[in-house]
């Protein structure tokens, strides 16, 4: 897709995630993707830097929290969304931008976009961002390459709220909990993190809230966390590990077993994230029409048309009647 080009849909994935930020420039970072609020479950990603939260968009909501328009607007970075299809990529960054640890480094493409944009208001951070043709370009690289499928049916009127979906970042910045939509006007207060806690436990009640929003059974959401580099963190404690005299043979022997076991899943979980976003990214355009070629000179082409038409007739029948 070339840089005139919109921003184009790009699926709600942490291996997608993951290769947009290290794309980008950014180290010491990943994406994992959440099945439950348990606390195991986040204590086995630890240091969370934020999350990112996909869920339907039914529409503006009335926010019961406070809208931040005080000074703290100024150590916060929030862009509003003023292009379609960017709200993936503008709640990563907003997690990112937001984020001040040791273990991640933004890299020279979001730290100069960071401090060119800094100072500017939400809509202009947001104005700046689309107009960034790096961000863009690597954005764009994740969506399917065979974009001509992709199309409007302009015999049907369209609402926003017709099964779109959004992503807002929550992050934690100077003992605040805040949520991050570029749909609003501003950062929402979400209230302050309760001393000697996990962030992520004064986050949980707010996602609960929104889940709950949707009937039992109904899958409209997905949550991701912007986490340290797995495979440093593990590979830190395989040292430390080494290290520690303090410690038996034998656990020595069984810690470092596991460690090893789990690095070695990293690397696995990494090379899996590329070879599926290659195919991403690959062009299946000119296989298909081969084999589209193919099917109508051996006089196939027609026939399995009229089957598929007459299953999909009957697929919508079968709706209707239920």
């Amino acid at each position: 897709m070339s840089d005139n080009a919109g921003w184009c849909l790009i699926e709600s994935d942490p291996g997608v995630f993951t290769g947009l930020i290290r794309e980008l420039g950014v180290s010491g970072a990943q994406v994992e993707e959440l099945w439950s609020l348990d606390t195991t479950m986040f204590n086995s990603i630890k240091p969370v830097h934020g999350l990112i939260f996909l869920f339907r968009w039914m529409g503006q909501e009335q926010v019961e929290e406070p809208i931040v328009n005080d000074s703290r607007i100024e150590k916060i970075f929030f862009a509003q969304q003023v292009i379609n299809n960017a709200c993936a990529t503008q709640a990563i960054l907003s997690v990112l931008f937001n984020t001040c640890h040791p273990d991640i480094d933004l890299g020279s493409t979001l730290t100069e976009f960071k401090e060119f944009s800094q100072k500017f208001d939400a809509n202009m951070k947001g104005l700046a961002l689309s107009n960034s043709q790096k961000i863009r370009a690597v954005h764009n690289s994740f969506g399917r390459s065979n974009s001509i499928f992709e199309f409007d049916d302009g015999g049907k009127s369209k609402s926003r709220s017709d099964e779109a979906f959004h992503f807002v970042a929550i992050v934690p910045i100077d003992g605040h909990l805040y949520e991050l939509d570029g749909l609003k006007e501003g950062p929402i207060d979400l209230g302050v993190i309760s001393p000697n806690t996990d962030w992520v436990d004064s986050a949980k009640p707010f996602i609960e809230k929104r889940i709950l929003q949707y009937k039992e059974g109904e899958v409209h959401f997905n949550l991701m966390a912007v986490v340290s580099d797995r495979k440093q963190i593990l590979q830190k404690q395989l040292l430390d590990l080494l290290a520690n005299e303090n410690l038996s043979e034998e656990i020595k022997s069984s810690e470092e077993e596991k460690l090893r076991a789990k690095i070695v899943n990293e690397e696995d979980k990494m090379r899996r994230y590329r070879i599926e976003n290659a195919r991403r990214k690959h062009n299946y355009l000119p296989l298909i029409v081969e084999i589209l070629k193919l099917l109508a000179k051996d006089g196939k082409l027609v026939p399995l048309y009229e089957r598929a038409k007459a299953k999909s007739l009957e697929k919508e029948k079968q709706k209707l009647m239920n």
